[in-house]
């Protein structure tokens, strides 16, 4: 179970495929092996050595792909990093993962000026590194490095603060590559159009799986509906994984009927929920394709459970489905039991795609599991047939066009300005993103923050998907007895996707 293997499989079963490709750029799986272990010599003559971890700031592509590969050659944990952090999120997670190397790619180069790496973190930008991997002659054996070897420090969102580190090893990614594969079966001659960025757990577990199937992938720097268009139509793309804002975004753009788009026999969608129109839309406009739901997050590797029933429509049709090949799923009361089918409870997941832990955060992973049981905090149910739906999020995350933001995160901006007093932040139904953030303020005795100051405040720190769209001005915020922001009741009159999805929410206690 190591992550290389697959490229050594179908360097050996199908040489002549075409693995990888970017552009006019394209690298048969011979080639791919044979370029990652030049780069993992260049990396080994930059003092990486197995168990480092090397940080890297760029978006999906060609280059990008095989400098990570090369890392796990040597035994090394990649950690990528979301490119849209601000200078001061870039700076705290290259403090927290203290990588022996950040590779910058050209067209990020210019945000360093605003990032302070640690001394101990070498930043090389990766554009003259590739020359010198494209002229070096020598090349290293893969260490092979698997099991509970780590592979990945991928970030998700954070209940006090600054997003958690989860610990990916090379058997959680495998686990779940193999699982997706048993479930909804890919074949050699599959390829897939990767839009997802590799810094999302999601774009990362699926081109590993492509590649453990030995099948292709065509990557795109980023989502841009015409170029995702034009690379369905022209580039023999068979399956496509999307969220739901990027597949709105592709039925509604100019001339969307024009493109033949009949090679596309598999559409997954994940991240957050779709509305049942938008999901019509797609079906009618994908006749032959399968759509499958994938439901995942971070620290289960991407991997929980699988719908690709959705065709067949039915009650069933917008669930997450049934639990994936090799997962366990609980779904528990308040007080740990096992909830009945069709009772709502907490999500619990068990299985070999689960994270150990947390980076350097004992005290949250200890608080994460229970009896060896992940403890998602999704509020779920199961029926008598094994279909799981996910019917609210119990850590108010919100998720905007596939980009998960928590509450907490934004509450501390929030709560640093001078003019407010207190805050709440809540997820509100938005046309395009699905869900946006909106922040509701009290402000201070004496000032009167406008929406403009307080967002141009949050811009400062925050990536702008985490800053809130639309900002409210009450006098106080609804408590419970204990003291407790009773976020039910902001949350009336601002619906979102998945509250409509729910038949039976899950309402906030009172005490």
């Amino acid at each position: 179970m190591y992550l290389t293997q697959g490229l050594h499989r179908a360097s050996r079963l199908y040489p002549a495929k075409i693995a990888l490709r970017e552009g006019a750029q394209r690298w048969t799986y011979p080639e791919l092996l044979a370029w990652v272990a030049r780069k993992a010599a260049v990396l080994r003559d930059h003092g990486v050595q197995p168990g480092d971890r090397v940080a890297l700031l760029g978006a999906n592509s060609a280059a990008y792909v095989p400098w990570m590969l090369a890392c796990w050659w040597l035994g090394a944990a990649i950690q990528p990093l979301n490119t849209r952090w601000s200078g001061a999120e870039l700076t705290q997670g290259l403090a927290d993962g203290a990588p022996r190397l950040l590779l910058v790619d050209e067209a990020l180069a210019p945000r360093m000026a605003d990032v302070a790496p640690p001394a101990s973190t070498c930043v090389l930008p990766m554009p003259p590194l590739e020359a010198v991997a494209a002229t070096a002659r020598a090349s290293i054996d893969d260490l092979r490095a698997g099991g509970d070897t780590l592979a990945a420090i991928l970030y998700t969102g954070g209940t006090t603060g600054f997003p958690k580190g989860a610990m990916l090893t090379h058997a959680n990614l495998w686990s779940a590559g193999v699982a997706r594969l048993a479930t909804v079966p890919t074949d050699a001659d599959s390829c897939v159009l990767l839009v997802a960025p590799l810094f999302h757990v999601a774009g990362l577990g699926r081109l590993m799986g492509q590649f453990l199937a030995g099948a292709s992938v065509v990557m795109q720097r980023g989502f841009n509906p015409r170029a995702a268009l034009q690379s369905l139509q022209d580039d023999g793309v068979t399956e496509v994984l999307l969220v739901p804002s990027m597949i709105q975004m592709l039925l509604d753009e100019p001339g969307f009927s024009d493109y033949r788009l009949d090679g596309v026999q598999r559409v997954i969608w994940g991240a957050s929920p779709i509305s049942p129109a938008l999901l019509a839309r797609a079906l009618a406009a994908f006749p032959q394709a399968e759509f499958v739901h994938a439901y995942g997050m971070t620290e289960t590797s991407a991997m929980v459970a699988i719908n690709a029933d959705v065709r067949q429509g039915g009650p069933r049709a917008m669930s997450a489905g049934r639990p994936a090949v090799g997962v366990e799923v609980r779904i528990l009361t308040p007080d740990g039991q096992e909830a009945a089918a069709g009772q709502v409870g907490e999500l619990a997941v068990r299985g070999p795609m689960v994270i150990s832990g947390y980076w350097n955060l004992p005290e949250e992973t200890t608080r994460a599991f229970a009896d060896g049981w992940l403890l998602t905090g999704d509020a779920a149910r199961l029926d008598d047939a094994g279909y799981l739906t996910v019917v609210d999020r119990l850590k108010d995350m919100i998720v905007s066009g596939g980009e998960n933001v928590y509450a907490a995160e934004v509450e501390a901006v929030l709560a640093q300005h001078a003019a407010v007093a207190r805050c709440a932040v809540i997820g509100v139904a938005h046309e395009r993103w699905g869900e946006a953030v909106h922040a509701v303020i009290v402000a201070r005795a004496g000032h009167a923050p406008d929406a403009d100051a307080l967002h141009a405040h949050c811009r400062r720190w925050l990536a702008t998907y985490k800053c809130p769209k639309s900002f409210e001005f009450r006098d106080d915020l609804p408590l419970s007895a204990a003291g407790k922001v009773l976020k039910s009741v902001l949350r009336q009159g601002h619906e979102s996707p998945r509250a409509a999805q729910a038949a039976t929410p899950l309402q906030e206690k009172q005490a």
